[in-house]
């Protein structure tokens, strides 16, 4: 099983479409645009968080457990990366730290209930994709979600600036299996065809690496 994370916009769901057809497999992606509970969200985070967070943690669950009955599926989404957004909407006074600690005990204790293979509970390896902040922005604005824009709502800027800033944290510090890191800046591998095969042949490297193709 592989798991992409990263920000927003840093092209998760492009690149899992591109392993997963490169690899032959399945691709799980995150619910976002057929999601009803997001906008809410980004209108009235305190009123609509725990409910948007409880949304993604019953379908990860479903996608981990579809996911490892198959050989290199990819998930465009973490399960571990849950908390830190949470948790950053509390800091930031969208939601209460009680929901932010209730979520996260939530995450821990369905993660070691889960009825799997031990080892298929985490990913065979994470990817992430960094990028920088101005990329974030950047890519943000072109895709034109407009739930998504500093210009609807200006507390966004500082909002996804913590994110990004949280992200390096995050994936400095996850140890639940093997990690790859991808430089979005210095591959932009949703425009340019040259940077998606440069990319796919660090994967393959990596998974070479670790026994898995």
């Amino acid at each position: 099983m592989i798991v992409l994370s990263g920000t927003i916009g840093a092209g998760k769901t492009s690149l899992t479409k591109m392993i997963a057809e490169h690899l032959d497999s399945q691709a799980f992606y995150e619910s976002v645009d057929d999601n009803e509970i997001l906008p809410l969200f980004y209108k009235d985070p305190k009123k609509y968080g725990f409910l948007l967070q409880m949304y993604f943690l019953n379908k990860r669950l479903g996608e981990i457990k579809n996911a490892s009955a198959h050989a290199t599926d990819v998930l465009d989404r973490s399960i571990f990366e849950d908390p830190l957004l949470f948790r950053l909407n509390a800091d930031l006074g969208r939601a209460t730290t009680t929901e932010a600690e209730i979520h996260e005990s939530l995450v821990q204790n369905m993660m070691e209930e889960l009825p799997s293979v031990p080892q298929k509970k985490n990913p065979d390896l994470l990817i992430c994709v960094q990028v920088s902040f101005d990329t974030m922005l950047e890519r943000i604005k072109k895709r034109g979600r407009s739930y998504e824009q500093i210009d609807e709502d200006p507390s966004l800027y500082d909002y996804y600036k913590s994110l990004n800033e949280r992200y390096a944290e995050w994936f400095e510090k996850y140890d639940k299996s093997p990690k790859l890191s991808i430089d979005g800046d210095k591959f932009n591998f949703v425009e340019s065809h040259e940077a998606e095969v440069a990319v796919l042949a660090v994967i393959d490297e990596k998974l070479k690496e670790l026994a898995i193709k």
